[in-house]
């Protein structure tokens, strides 16, 4: 069932079907060109991750309405006949440029835009916008917690708290291409290759008749694997008892992984379990902490001097707690050859295909610069990228491993004021507009004062 809610082209919103009658009434099949980008930042973010591409091409690539669709629309009772003959034959056939998937953006610039005959261009904006701002919502959010670590492994836990099944597999994907080591979501692990782990849960320590008992079995069943959860009854009495199955565990050659803390004054238990193992010389074990965690709390608690070698972080990265939403848009910015823009207060669109191009020195970003498609620099790179043409992709598809290596890359470029988790008010990554775009969009703004609000 998910699979082909995916595909389908129902997955629109009203209007635009509506709009797309019009357009066919009237004859309008000129090429349109819509441009994605997001408006502003969430409180205390300086950049972004662009993701959702990928859905985004292979929904393109299957674009086509089913019978059983078309005979749910021509029951409603609102579209002609002969335009749901067009919506039979309908397929995408017009091109994407767009950044790559886990290509690091910021505000104002466009992430993804498409050229097709406008009827295609604005009935796939729907799943567009939805599919590119889940993806990149989540990846940015994923990845300060990796940075708030400060190189400490980060695991996603976020499954059980994420809406709805699709989410939860989601999120543990854009969580890994952006750094996470691994997800506690076993399907999420089988569907794309993420290294999977878990230790136990405190039903499984209430369940033996006592605490020692349950983690004696645990490490008899996986002694290459044990990682055990201490806080069921009392932190640091379960640490003693740790060392003892440490001790047994050493008396066959294997090694306690670690220990999980997941609830009380983390600061302090960390550091009591910590000494508790290094005087019982068990330096090896890993103190591993989940519960509420996110970059904040992540990054208080390294500040307070945890001992802390590996971070569960789920609820709130896996709903992105603090910032739910994206102010992002997918607009028209060009029709029949000609570019367009909109006057409405607060959401000024940019005019026009365009490129981005970013400078850098040293290893270190030093600005962007949106200009006109047709503009070429040959001292910055282009950012946007021909994804599709005539609707086909121009490239196969790289894997997620190969994603989340050249992200590590630009990870290391992004300067280092914007990776703060509490960055400074001043600190935003200069963004600025090409002469040609500038004089395009102040010229376009005239004469649409000129025409519309004319007495």
């Amino acid at each position: 069932m998910s699979e082909l809610l995916v595909k389908s082209p129902l997955f629109t919103d009203l209007y635009e079907l509506t709009m797309a009658a019009v357009y066919f009434e009237r004859e309008m099949f000129a090429p349109a060109t819509f441009s994605f980008f997001i408006r502003r930042y969430p409180e205390n973010w300086r950049f972004f991750v662009a993701c959702g591409l990928e859905e985004v091409l292979s929904f393109l690539e299957n674009f086509r309405f089913q019978e059983d669709e078309l005979a749910y629309l021509e029951g409603l009772g609102l579209f002609k006949p002969e335009f749901l003959d067009f919506l039979e034959k309908l397929r995408f056939s017009g091109e994407v440029f767009a950044v790559p998937e886990g290509t690091i953006v910021f505000a104002g610039e466009p992430l993804l835009e498409i050229t097709a005959p406008i009827i295609e261009a604005q009935l796939i904006e729907t799943f567009v916008i939805n599919a590119l701002c889940f993806g990149t919502l989540i990846a940015s959010k994923a990845v300060r917690s990796v940075l708030a670590a400060q190189g400490r492994t980060v695991v996603d836990f976020s499954a059980r708290r994420t809406q709805g099944i699709e989410a939860a597999l989601k999120v543990a994907r854009l969580s890994y291409l952006v750094g996470f080591a691994a997800t506690s979501n076993t399907l999420a692990g089988k569907l794309y290759g993420i290294p999977v782990t878990g230790t136990m849960a405190h039903s499984f320590i209430q369940s033996f008749p006592s605490e020692k008992e349950a983690f004696f079995a645990f490490a008899e069943v996986f002694p290459d694997n044990t990682v055990l959860l201490l806080d069921t009854y009392d932190t640091l009495a379960a640490a003693q008892k740790a060392v003892e199955i440490a001790k047994r565990l050493e008396s066959r050659g294997k090694r306690l992984k670690g220990v999980r803390l997941d609830s009380g004054d983390l600061v302090s238990l960390a550091k009591e379990v910590r000494r508790i193992l290094d005087e019982n010389g068990l330096s090896y074990v890993k103190i591993f902490v989940s519960g509420g965690l996110d970059e904040y709390k992540i990054a208080d608690l390294l500040a307070r001097g945890a001992p802390i070698d590996a971070f569960g972080v789920g609820t709130k990265m896996g709903v992105s707690a603090d910032a739910p939403y994206l102010d992002a848009a997918y607009k028209l910015v060009a029709y029949d050859g000609q570019p367009v823009t909109k006057l409405s207060t607060g959401k000024k669109v940019l005019a026009g295909a365009k490129q981005v191009f970013r400078f850098e020195e040293d290893g270190r970003w030093q600005k962007d610069l949106i200009t006109l498609r047709e503009e070429t620099l040959k001292e910055a790179k282009p950012l946007l990228q021909k994804q599709m043409s005539s609707g086909r992709r121009t490239s196969s598809p790289k894997s997620l491993d190969e994603i989340r290596a050249a992200f590590k890359e630009e990870l290391a470029k992004l300067p280092p004021e914007l990776k703060s988790v509490r960055p400074k008010p001043a600190a935003f990554y200069p963004v600025e507009l090409s002469q040609r775009l500038l004089s395009l969009q102040q010229r376009l703004e005239e004469e649409i004062k000129q025409r519309e609000l004319a007495a």
